[in-house]
């Protein structure tokens, strides 16, 4: 799909990153381990760049179990030491504790909620909130809606879930659409919700 104009943040000659722009970010996700992998991804993208995270993912997801978060749980000591020595991902041990600690807190909102989707999805009033923006110029880094996330989910336990990386998660799950008004994915998504 050469010929669609797509968010300027894309770079065109990258298929991976253009395959997730058009078919993946600012979907409305309402499965738990999909929200889940996200989490892991964007937690692990801190003080990185997001093309790092993307060309990692399938070692992520070999590395966290399929992104199971109920076995990711269990994870002990051993398997830190393990994943430290996993070149497919990224070895820094206060992210890779992290996703252990962010699991079992996973699984508790969960338990409370019936699933985490209920959870976040209620942040944004239970509806993917369009934003219309013209050029990335426009697009923020965090909202009042990240904040109140963010702020709620350290409470629960959660680790590397700043304001930030809830704004990115809330992009990448379709919470929030903020593809820019000229991109193909704006329109398209726009008539979905």
């Amino acid at each position: 799909m050469a010929d669609v104009e797509r968010c300027g943040w894309v770079p065109l000659s990258d298929p991976i990153y253009v395959e997730y722009h058009d078919r993946e970010w600012g979907v409305p996700v309402h499965d738990d381990r999909r929200h889940f992998e996200f989490l892991v991804l964007e937690g692990a993208q801190a003080g990185l760049s997001w093309k790092t995270v993307l060309y990692k993912r399938e070692n992520y997801r070999k590395a966290f179990l399929g992104f199971d978060p109920e076995k990711v749980a269990r994870f002990t000591d051993a398997n830190v030491q393990e994943l430290m020595k996993d070149s497919g991902i990224i070895r820094n041990g206060l992210k890779i504790r992290s996703v252990i600690q962010n699991a079992a807190s996973f699984l508790a909102v969960r338990d409370e909620f019936g699933s985490f989707d209920e959870y976040v999805w209620r942040f944004m009033g239970n509806r993917t909130l369009v934003n219309g923006w013209h050029n990335i110029s426009q697009v923020p880094a965090r909202t009042a809606e990240s904040d109140a996330m963010s702020r709620d989910l350290i409470k629960r336990g959660f680790r590397f879930v700043g304001s930030t990386i809830c704004y990115s998660h809330m992009q990448a799950t379709g919470l929030v659409n903020d593809h820019t008004t000229q991109c193909f994915r704006f329109r398209e998504l726009t008539r979905q919700s």
